[in-house]
């Protein structure tokens, strides 16, 4: 018997002049998911046909919404610690990106 599966939400776009955001929301996500994100680089460029996926958008406790951006966690002796793939060179990139991905507007849940 073939395993039957719900379809994926049509992802919600926004754009810039150098990337677009794809927001998909998940139904059957973790509680305080809003949803997960990703970049899609343009046709022309370096970065063509390529997208950067692994962003995601939570609700904290108090109802405030934050993202992470993507990595890969490794073990440090006892602890778990996280490498984040995507970093800021000069220290404000990442917080202009985090921006960005408000100003977008964020799918309602």
């Amino acid at each position: 018997m073939a395993k039957e599966t719900n379809p994926a939400p049509a992802p919600e776009m926004a754009s810039t002049s150098d990337v677009t955001f794809t927001f998909v929301s998940r139904e059957d996500g973790p509680e305080r998911l809003v949803c997960e994100a990703a970049l899609v680089f343009p046709s022309t460029g370096i970065l063509a046909g390529l997208k950067l996926v692994g962003f995601s958008l939570w609700r904290s406790p108090e109802g405030e919404i934050y993202v992470t951006f993507p990595s890969r966690a490794f073990g440090a002796g006892q602890e778990r610690r996280f490498f984040e793939n995507l970093r800021s060179v000069d220290g404000t990139a990442a917080a202009r990106l985090r921006a960005v991905f408000f100003d977008r507007g964020l799918p309602r849940r």
